[in-house]
């Protein structure tokens, strides 16, 4: 089997206070997608980018303590992208793929973060920029090679993956511009979203991020927002999912799948 762990953890140094890297460890993992580092290179060089033989490859953002993803491997990639646009979303530390090419394969693990548009019509709006430069990527990359993306899209795409889906419909994340995009990069863009496909009735137990506020995690007042989307060929080797709650590293759970394969 070939396993892939999706994490945020809201702040790196926080998720290793909180026993992250101790669970990670026992994981048995292939790869560890991560996403809102929330460090800097000299923060996690010799600290936080080697653990259990495997070896940590990120991109941080330009602003400090912001964003950030990283990807951990137990395998040498043959090749290391950084970044998606060369621009505006490059300097937030968005995007970080690894490539397991050979001479008969082309396949990439990605882990991404997607912006929140939460805090304001800015930040929407640099959302709606961030969708319309995704979509044509995911699809040239799709064009080209399989592939399994792994993060936080900050967008719940049905009713059932959030509990409060009424009064949500006016909020980021449920907004039907992001609803739609999501359909858009599903249905038109083939892609699969995994944990679907493996439980296509999701129910309250889907979820992975929960609000800070009030009570929303202790009553499971939740929000499905992180993902593992793969390309058609590697999305039919998925044979176990699952998210893991009994420790609470942040505000999101981690989401595993495992495929049946192996590089």
């Amino acid at each position: 089997m070939f396993r892939v762990i999706s994490a945020n953890l809201n702040g790196i140094r926080s998720a290793s206070t909180k026993g992250f890297f101790d669970w990670m460890t026992k994981q048995n993992a292939d790869v560890i997608g991560v996403q809102e580092v929330k460090a800097q290179h000299d923060q996690v060089t010799g600290v936080f980018d080697r653990y259990d033989r495997m070896a940590g490859y990120f991109q941080y953002a330009e602003k400090k303590g912001y964003s950030g993803v990283g990807i951990y491997s137990r395998h040498e990639p043959s090749e290391v992208i950084r970044g998606f646009d060369g621009r505006e979303f490059d300097a937030e530390g968005r995007w970080v793929e690894l490539r397991f090419d050979t001479s008969d394969r082309k396949f990439s693990v990605i882990s991404c973060y997607f912006p929140s548009g939460s805090s304001g019509d800015e930040r929407q709006q640099a959302k709606y920029r961030f969708l319309d430069l995704m979509y044509p990527h995911l699809m040239r990359l799709k064009a080209e090679r399989q592939f399994i993306l792994v993060g936080d899209v900050n967008i719940a795409h049905k009713e059932a993956d959030l509990k409060n889906w009424k009064g949500n419909l006016k909020n980021s994340g449920f907004l039907p511009e992001e609803r739609a995009w999501m359909t858009k990069l599903l249905d038109e863009g083939q892609l699969v979203d995994v944990y679907c496909k493996l439980y296509p009735d999701t129910t309250d137990a889907c979820y992975t991020w929960w609000s800070n506020r009030g009570q929303a995690y202790a009553k499971n007042v939740g929000w499905r927002i992180d993902y593992q989307l793969a390309t058609d060929r590697v999305a039919a080797c998925a044979r176990e999912t699952s998210i893991y709650k009994n420790e609470k590293f942040s505000d999101h759970a981690p989401l595993t799948v495992d495929y049946d394969f192996s590089l």
